[in-house]
């Protein structure tokens, strides 16, 4: 049965890689080279909080269900990573106007966006895809698994099950949500909004 999104599923792929991945990559070389240490903090702080995405696409191979809660929630903490803390905001904004700080500001709005449209579109494959393991293996779930079993084919070949990687998928969201309820129930209590604390 053809989908009929097929397209627009591709197409946030895409884009997935061009505002998660290629962009804040560049962003964090070019901040290298200038120095630029509040810019530097705010990427490793984002690369951090989207690793949630690369556990997302393991889960995905595995044809697990928890990958659509788990795309969901990383479109959310993404922009939240990028805009709560007080001092980097600070820093950002004393920062000398030039290429790099026009660029990561258009980025760090650009994905902010991309992310929570994305997380408003996904909600129905949330609710459709995430709790039955009967709805996950229909087309309307499936066409999500395509394009992260092509990642598979590419970097890990045609001999890694996808089970395997999907249990390596389970456990890197279990080592990020453990991380992350440290961070919510000790740390944020003990640093407020501020990153160099």
């Amino acid at each position: 049965m053809e989908v009929w999104f097929r397209s627009l599923v591709w197409l946030d792929y895409r884009l997935a890689v061009l505002f998660t991945v290629i962009l804040p990559l560049f962003l964090l070389t070019w901040a290298f080279v200038q120095k630029a240490e509040g810019i530097q903090r705010l990427l490793i702080i984002y690369w951090r909080v989207a690793s949630l995405l690369a556990i997302t696409v393991y889960l995905m191979i595995g044809g697990f269900g928890v990958s659509f809660i788990s795309s969901f929630m990383a479109r959310i903490l993404i922009p939240v990573s990028l805009w709560f803390w007080v001092d980097l905001n600070d820093e950002l904004d004393y920062q000398p106007n030039g290429g790099l700080k026009f660029v990561f500001t258009a980025w760090r709005w650009a994905t902010s966006l991309y992310c929570l449209l994305g997380a408003i579109a996904t909600i129905p494959f949330v609710l459709g895809c995430a709790f039955s393991e009967t709805a996950v293996n229909t087309p309307f779930c499936r066409v999500w698994f395509e394009a992260p079993l092509q990642f598979k084919e590419i970097f890990h070949g045609m001999n890694t099950k996808p089970g395997f990687l999907g249990f390596l998928g389970i456990l890197g969201l279990v080592v990020y949500v453990l991380y992350l309820s440290y961070f919510v129930l000790i740390k944020l209590g003990k640093q407020g909004r501020s990153a160099t604390h």
